[in-house]
């Protein structure tokens, strides 16, 4: 069961929701279901060219300055 991070549209409250089968998330400050699902960031372990560990995240990519909510948003 994952969680999600969510926005509300009608407060502007962050959080975070454990989705249980096809319930829909609701704001836990106001009770709205006007929400929108966030990108996460996420870490990850890639190989450079020379065989060397090389470690990021999302937040220190390329784009760690982008407000786009997607990097299809940007364009990047």
């Amino acid at each position: 069961m994952p969680i999600y991070e969510y926005h509300c549209q009608k407060c502007g409250h962050d959080f975070e929701y454990l989705l249980l089968g096809a319930e829909e998330p609701e704001c836990q400050a106001c009770h709205s279901k006007e929400v929108c699902r966030l990108m996460s960031t996420c870490g990850f372990i890639s190989k450079g060219s020379g065989g060397q560990t090389l470690k990021t995240t999302a937040a220190t990519s390329s784009c760690s300055g982008c407000s786009a909510s997607s990097c299809a948003g940007c364009g990047h």
